[in-house]
């Protein structure tokens, strides 16, 4: 199953917020707007070519509703094409995921992102 996401290309582009910023606002269109942001680290990321940063984020998804979400997002996200202005995502994977059942359904889920300059 796959999400359609529609981001409003303009909001973008006139907020003044970082890559960071941006790339959340990315995460949670593609998690439905189900997602809650527990853990975002940022690591400046350089090759002989590129300039960018790695990103680790944890994310709860609170809830039935939210769990069926996440497990969405878990599939789409290797494969999602972002649009964040001045970015490419170069590598985007779901390292850990960690469900829970009771007393209602949780999932946790870390993901990292490697996201380079587009010059």
């Amino acid at each position: 199953m796959s999400a359609e996401l529609k981001i409003d290309d303009a909001l973008l582009r006139k907020s003044r917020k970082g890559a960071a910023d941006k790339l959340r606002f990315a995460l949670q269109a593609l998690a439905c707007g189900k997602a809650e942001f527990v853990r975002h680290t940022e690591t400046a990321w350089a090759s002989i070519t590129f300039s960018g940063a790695r990103h680790s984020i944890d994310l709860v998804f609170n809830g039935p509703v939210a769990v069926l979400a996440g497990e969405t997002f878990i599939v789409d996200l290797p494969t999602h094409e972002f649009a964040i202005p001045g970015q490419l995502v170069a590598d985007a994977n779901v390292e850990a995921v960690n469900h829970t059942i009771l007393p209602e359904p949780r999932m946790e889920v870390r993901i990292e992102l490697l996201l380079l300059l587009d010059a």
